[in-house]
């Protein structure tokens, strides 16, 4: 039986570990930190719970495509309840708009607010939600290895959507600023700009509209813990507190890796750690991808997180809620463009004690607040906390309401914890970018073209950021192990 060790435990690491072991492989995973889950991890301290990385649970049918692989249910491991509202937009104080769990309610909501615009809409929602069946149940299951991967009837007739782009698409039916935001906001999870973003990536917008906003009950690392008990169901076996410090080569093959100081003996490697990072851990000449290559590279934000519980319930927002009541172009320009710490930055919040009482006291909340940023800035205990005052300052406005002193516990991570933690590349929190130019074939490949037996799976490679496209990927590099590489040695 052929040795598979696993570099990490986030999402893709789980579905490729538990794919693997299926088909007769001897899976080990290594993962660095205490507990399974990558950027999921959980953080429990003072009674209060807080989801450290994605809070977000969307495209139900990609987690119920995969465990249905294993003869599963997510239902066999977590529940699921269906968010209503699915979430709510600040733009200005006392000025909010709720977007509910259906279609038929969200098009009342947009004409309220533009006449015309709930026709509009549907329209555009028909063209999202063609995009999903083409995109999701078809293209990211293929393993970007060839251009033909995106040929086929259904892309040809849509080659005017590659060229667009979802900021062009959405102004060409909409005027209102309002709405014009809302229909953004999906395709900021693909970590680029919607002006950069193609408009066949509206599909994003059927997950969002079409398909509904759901939380795992106890949270996002529920999921993990599903994926982890099914992987050790199939004989998956996981070391933690781990490091791998390096993987060795002989004669173009890798063969073994170090751990914690001791060398392991391996028949295949697969990272599901950063991709940079990974090649580092070789020689020089067996990396296939340049320190210019990553520089030139477009990546998806990283993030200042602050996880805070309060000794009240926190009124007028939401489960989620988004503060877009500042200039959206003016801090994409501070992530994109010109990398410096925004003036005015638009945040998000997460308040999951509002629908699942295991997050926080009785009479309490837990919150997460999220700024994204430039991968790379500069990142200091001063800037964060004076970051942390800007946003609630905002937010009490907003709100109309007093909370800065019913803060009982927080905590921060942001670009250096992003480093220390998970060896991201420059602290970015979402991978590379699904841009035009880094998509399907042209991202980093699941297999290396230099060392034989090495394989890679993640954000940034096939399908790009996001948990569903981790559990794509996942499935994607296993089959591809599969192809090359027989069980028995």
């Amino acid at each position: 039986m052929k040795k598979i060790s696993i570099l990490g435990s986030g999402f893709s690491s789980l579905s490729a570990a538990a794919y693997l072991s299926a088909a007769g492989y001897e899976v080990t995973v290594y993962e660095k930190n205490a507990k399974p889950g990558g950027r999921a991890r959980q953080l429990k301290s003072d009674g209060f719970t807080f989801d450290m990385g994605p809070t977000w649970y969307w495209m139900p049918d990609v987690f119920e495509r995969f465990f249905a692989d294993f003869g599963k249910l997510p239902s066999d491991y977590y529940t699921l309840i269906k968010l209503n509202p699915a979430y709510q937009v600040y733009f200005g104080e006392n000025d909010s708009v709720l977007i509910e769990d259906s279609l038929d309610k969200i098009m009342d909501t947009f004409e309220g607010i533009e006449k015309g615009s709930s026709l509009k809409l549907q329209k555009f929602m028909t063209m999202a939600r063609e995009n999903y069946d083409i995109a999701i149940k078809d293209l990211v299951y293929r393993p970007g290895v060839s251009p033909l991967e995106l040929i086929t009837l259904e892309t040809i007739q849509k080659l005017g959507q590659f060229a667009s782009t979802i900021s062009k698409e959405v102004r060409k039916l909409f005027t209102h600023n309002k709405l014009i935001q809302i229909l953004e906001f999906p395709v900021l999870f693909l970590g680029a700009k919607p002006s950069q973003t193609p408009a066949f990536y509206s599909f994003m917008n059927q997950a969002d509209f079409g398909l509904g906003t759901f939380h795992p009950t106890n949270g996002m690392y529920s999921v993990v813990e599903g994926m982890v008990k099914l992987a050790e169901s199939l004989g998956v076996k996981f070391v933690y507190n781990a490091a791998v410090t390096a993987i060795h080569v002989q004669s173009s093959i890798a063969t073994s890796i170090t751990v914690n100081g001791e060398e392991i003996k391996t028949d295949i490697v697969l990272s599901g750690a950063d991709y940079h990072h990974t090649e580092s851990l070789l020689q020089p000449a067996y990396r296939m991808y340049s320190e210019n290559y990553w520089n030139q590279k477009i990546f998806a934000p990283s993030s200042l997180l602050f996880y805070v519980g309060f000794d009240k319930k926190i009124e007028n927002v939401c489960h989620h809620t988004l503060f877009f009541d500042v200039d959206f172009d003016l801090h994409a320009e501070c992530i994109y463009d010109k990398p410096s710490w925004p003036e005015e930055p638009l945040f998000y919040a997460s308040f999951p004690s509002k629908t699942d009482d295991s997050f926080a006291p009785k009479g309490h909340e837990a919150a997460v607040f999220l700024i994204p940023l430039a991968p790379g800035i500069k990142d200091t205990e001063i800037i964060r906390e004076n970051y942390f005052k800007k946003i609630i300052n905002r937010f009490e406005e907003l709100t109309n309401q007093k909370i800065k002193d019913h803060v009982v516990f927080k905590s921060s991570f942001c670009v250096n914890d992003f480093v220390a933690d998970y060896n991201s590349y420059k602290g970015n929190a979402y991978g590379m970018a699904n841009t035009l130019f880094q998509t399907a074939f042209l991202r980093p490949k699941l297999k290396s073209k230099k060392v034989r037996n090495l394989y890679f799976t993640g954000q940034l490679t096939v399908p790009g950021p996001g948990v569903p496209p981790a559990l794509i990927s996942g499935k994607l590099v296993s089959e591809l192990i599969q192809k090359h590489h027989s069980v028995i040695v």
